[in-house]
């Protein structure tokens, strides 16, 4: 999974024709860690889309322009749009994960 640094970088990666699944993070989350253990299984199972982290620590203008008011969230995004948002409320586990990306994308 590659990070994002640059709002410029952000900008030209949503606008993909194809579907790019972006996961925002932050510092000292736990939640966050948690993810991260189990988030490398389903970046595999969805191999066919570019996946990407964002700190909403590091760009948290363009965490405040897509309502990311929790983390760790999940973001789709296509053509330049946000198609999809997975709430931190509902990113705690593996099962919820992979439930929200069964409703928005294709393996």
């Amino acid at each position: 999974m590659e990070t994002i640094h640059d709002r410029s970088v952000f900008d030209e990666t949503i606008q993909s024709e194809q579907p790019v699944i972006i996961k925002f993070t932050g510092s000292g989350c736990p939640d966050c860690k948690r993810m991260d253990m189990f988030i490398g299984e389903i970046v595999e199972e969805y191999n066919n889309y570019n996946w990407y982290e964002v700190s909403r620590d590091e760009l948290t203008d363009v965490a405040q322009q897509y309502e990311v008011m929790g983390i760790p969230s999940i973001l789709i995004f296509q053509n330049g749009e946000k198609t999809a948002h997975l709430h931190s409320a509902y990113a705690k586990t593996p099962e919820e994960v992979q439930d929200f990306l069964g409703k928005t994308v294709t393996k």
